[in-house]
């Protein structure tokens, strides 16, 4: 790995879940990893809910907005984490690929959100401590 690690979330839209990891993990990292998210069919705009749920630990998503995944994103990072994305996926050879099963928060109330935003946090948190490691 690295120095600075290279991580990119990727999601269907990139609205909710991706931008949840990726702004999570920048808060852990203190720029200790270079952090990106992007979608396949990015969304108008952030998840209203998503970035309530993030909200409420003193995490601002809402000036985000959800980009178009592209080859050369995943090309320039060492770990690529998957939420859905299917096989729209570009893969490339020596990549470190994760696929992380979870709820999409798309159409759900904040209430809903909640747990995905939980499970996101032990998840990013375990990530931050191997890739530091």
């Amino acid at each position: 790995m690295p120095a600075v690690p290279e991580v990119l979330f990727v999601c269907v839209h990139n609205a909710g879940r991706s931008q949840m990891a990726a702004a999570l993990l920048r808060h852990y990292a203190l720029g200790r990893v270079a952090v990106r998210s992007a979608g396949s069919e990015p969304a108008d705009r952030v998840n209203p809910a998503a970035a309530q749920a993030l909200a409420e630990w003193g995490l601002d998503i809402t000036g985000e907005i959800p980009a178009k995944l592209s080859a050369e994103g995943v090309e320039a990072s060492d770990v690529v984490i998957t939420m859905g994305c299917g096989d729209t996926c570009p893969v490339f050879p020596g990549k470190r690929y994760l696929d992380w099963q979870l709820d999409d928060p798309a159409g759900r109330a904040v209430d809903a959100v909640r747990p995905i935003r939980d499970d996101i946090d032990r998840r990013v948190r375990r990530l931050l401590a191997e890739l530091l490691d």
